[in-house]
């Protein structure tokens, strides 16, 4: 049973979320920019570095409920909320919401074109729109790399997808840097100072 909220109507649940949603998704992501409705609280959902989605501490095994709930997610600043046309509640990311967990590359050099597939189905094609950027980590070095998927949300490249993203790299200049790096879609996005590669 759901608690009342200050306002008398019951407070958001994963039921009642997932419900609103099912009513408002068609097919795809929703058009969670159109929708402003009033904050409702947190639930205790988290999404894991993995793209594991647990509920009150359990991993939420059902699939079709994962995707749903990645069809109705929304970043706004450094936080994250599910959001319907009528309520809107803040869930916890470890990172990244999603994690891509497929590559497929077409053509070479600068017309390179990289394909990813999320762990919720969703395919995107690196380039302008959807930039790819690798954050390495301050200490050891290791890289995480990132590809845009929509509207702020990013998906974390999982390390087999990243090994092969090392084998299209290739080695382009930038101000007056030589750069290791990645094209898609016409556009170079660089990963790593070409002085700075192993070997």
């Amino acid at each position: 049973m759901t608690k009342p909220t200050s306002g008398g109507n019951p407070a958001p649940s994963a039921d009642s979320l997932a419900s609103a949603a099912r009513r408002a998704v068609n097919k795809g992501p929703a058009p969670v920019h159109l929708w402003n409705p009033p904050y409702c609280g947190a639930l205790d959902i988290r999404i894991a570095r993995d793209g594991t989605w647990f509920y009150l501490g359990t991993p939420i095994g059902r699939a079709e409920l994962v995707k749903l709930f990645a069809s109705i997610l929304k970043r706004e600043g450094d936080d994250y909320f599910l959001v319907t046309p009528v309520e809107k509640v803040g869930i916890t990311v470890d990172d990244a919401p999603f994690v891509a967990v497929d590559v497929e590359a077409t053509g070479a050099g600068a017309a390179q074109a990289l394909a990813f597939t999320t762990n919720v189905g969703e395919t995107v094609t690196a380039g302008p729109d959807h930039p790819i950027r690798v954050v390495r980590d301050g200490e050891t070095g290791e890289p995480s790399p990132y590809v845009m998927v929509r509207a702020g949300l990013e998906a974390l490249i999982d390390r087999k997808s990243f090994f092969r993203l090392v084998e299209l790299g290739a080695r382009e200049v930038r101000d007056g840097v030589e750069w290791f790096g990645l094209w898609s879609h016409g556009v170079f996005f660089p990963v790593i100072p070409a002085d700075e590669l192993p070997g």
